[in-house]
């Protein structure tokens, strides 16, 4: 019987999302300018592309973002070493 509401409330959140749009908040914070966002509603993941908008968060995309993460970490972690 759980699984019947569980089912049910994905379904009815998957409706809101199609009709009202998604609310995304961060997920993750991959530079100053590039950030992870998620549907609080269906868990649709997005981030945003070259020009800023929003795009599918792909496995591509989503290793781009944890490289990018890595290299801008690196930096700044020098960055304040020297100063």
């Amino acid at each position: 019987m759980k699984k019947v509401f569980s089912s049910y409330g994905s379904l009815f959140n998957s409706m809101c999302c199609g009709i009202f749009g998604h609310y995304y908040a961060v997920s993750k914070k991959v530079t100053s300018h590039i950030k992870e966002y998620e549907c609080i509603h269906c868990k649709k993941q997005v981030t945003t592309d070259v020009s800023g908008n929003l795009s599918t968060l792909t496995p591509e995309l989503e290793d781009i973002n944890n490289t990018l993460q890595e290299i801008y970490q690196k930096k700044h972690e020098s960055h304040q070493q020297v100063a």
